[in-house]
């Protein structure tokens, strides 16, 4: 597997030979992984997850206890249609 300078120096490489346009495009990639990576944000995961928690407490929402999704599991797991291979 290469190496991240060995990635860095063949990504260099193959920029010199792109128009401007394509070079923008690549950077617009290149922005969009690096905001993929960098989304993690604690307040915002902990506020979403107390406001569902709290859902589920007050009965706002319908909980499935694990033998109930397991039964709605064989349940429909027994009533698909079968197919030929």
């Amino acid at each position: 597997m290469p190496t991240t300078k060995t990635i860095v120096k063949e990504i260099n490489y193959y920029l010199n030979d792109l128009s401007q346009n394509q070079q923008q495009a690549v950077l617009t990639v290149v922005k969009t992984f690096a905001a993929e990576d960098n989304t993690w944000d604690e307040k915002k995961y902990l506020k979403e997850m107390n406001k569902r928690f709290a859902e589920m407490e007050t009965g706002k929402v319908k909980v499935l206890s694990l033998d109930e999704l397991e039964l709605n599991a064989r349940k429909s797991y027994k009533g698909r249609k079968k197919t030929a291979l």
